[in-house]
């Protein structure tokens, strides 16, 4: 398999390189922790200028047809300076529309999002539901033309800002198409109560309720309780993303504790010569080089035909990511002392963001019991 980049690859990242170093540096992040929004919606209009949002869509809503391989090259990039904007939220929230909406309802959603008129949440996450994104108590009951409804999400990324909101609910009780459905919401539509929170990597998220929210059927995405597999891909989309963005962070990490080790003196001396932080800077360097090639993996897997191809890639990178990018984070706070420890330097919000990368869209438990259930691990023998 080759992962050379190709000449259009190496223009991308370049460009992506220069815009988050001048227009997105690590202060900014720091600076929007106590902003309403979390982001600037004229840096996110500018991302869509670029056809960075719209890169793996297709043409006919306003893509470049691109692959999340080329996307996951932007999402680590915005990783090595903690950029805020929503670009992980709104690709994880457009995939349900891509696999299941109509060309209408393509064009309605999709098009304003590629050119950065508007940002995308997916509210898919309850109470109870954990990684299971069938398991969910929402309900969604025929009413008029349209449809009624009722419950609660947890934890929506971008959900306190986003324009469009794509909530899933259940239709039925069926045992064979999970009887799951899933709807697009305007973020003003009577019934939506949308409660703002903060998650501890200085990001913005929402609590939302639905209270006798009346739709009509043109919210409905694909036939009615067929969204599980949509849903399931957009999971691993989702994880995917935050490998890629992990991997990034793994990076910039790893540069900012061996620079540290370069400059600062004890006894007299650089404290990079000591062997013994050498050989720590040596294993997080294996470990940022793990997290990017399975990364890498997952990006080019997670659009496979092949279910168990991608669950496997995707569930691998999840699992290398929580391990090795909460080694080389630690390892990072512990490398810079007391100051490490301190809001006031960096290191720390890398570690903070780090850490939810490794809880969204499947924790490392999760990903190794699921790894471990494919055919792939075990030859298609059951328990």
């Amino acid at each position: 398999m080759n992962f050379d980049l190709t000449d259009e690859q190496k223009l991308l990242l370049d460009t992506v390189a220069s815009f988050v170093k001048k227009q997105s540096p690590v202060s900014r992040h720091r600076e929007l922790r106590d902003d309403p929004t979390g982001w600037s919606r004229d840096v996110w209009q500018k991302m869509g200028e670029y056809g960075w949002l719209g890169l793996a869509l297709p043409e006919d809503v306003g893509g470049l047809g691109g692959t999340f391989a080329d996307v996951a090259l932007i999402l680590e990039q915005l990783g090595t300076t903690l950029t805020p904007e929503p670009f992980l939220p709104s690709l994880v929230a457009s995939i349900p529309i891509l696999r299941l909406g109509t060309a209408e309802q393509q064009q309605a959603y999709l098009a304003p999002f590629a050119e950065g008129r508007t940002s995308l949440a997916l509210a898919h996450a309850e109470r109870n539901s954990r990684f299971d994104v069938s398991d969910v108590e929402t309900r969604a009951v025929k009413s008029g033309d349209g449809y009624r409804l009722d419950g609660s999400k947890r934890w929506v990324l971008n959900g306190h800002a986003a324009d469009t909101i794509v909530v899933s609910a259940r239709t039925s009780d069926g045992e064979n198409d999970g009887g799951i459905s899933v709807f697009v919401l305007d973020r003003d539509t009577p019934g939506l109560t949308i409660a703002p929170v903060k998650t501890m990597d200085g990001h913005h998220a929402a609590m939302i309720t639905l209270t006798g929210v009346q739709i009509g059927r043109d919210r409905l995405l694909g036939a009615e309780g067929s969204a599980v597999a949509a849903l399931e891909e957009a999971m691993d989309v989702g994880a995917a993303a935050a490998c890629a963005e992990g991997a990034g962070i793994a990076r910039a990490v790893l540069e900012m504790t061996t620079d540290y080790l370069r400059t600062r003196e004890q006894f007299g001396v650089k404290i990079g010569s000591f062997q013994a932080l050498q050989h720590r800077a040596v294993d997080m360097f294996v470990e940022v080089e793990l997290c990017k090639s399975t990364a890498i993996l997952a990006a080019i897997k997670v659009s496979d035909a092949d279910v168990v191809e991608r669950k496997g890639a995707v569930s691998a990178a999840k699992v290398q990511l929580a391990v090795g990018g909460r080694f080389v984070t630690q390892q990072a706070v512990q490398l810079h002392g007391g100051i490490g420890v301190t809001d006031e330097h960096d290191v720390g919000l890398y570690f903070k963001r780090m850490h939810v990368l490794n809880s969204l869209f499947g924790d490392e438990e999760h990903h190794v019991m699921r790894y471990a259930r494919l055919p792939s691990f075990t030859a298609g023998l059951s328990s």
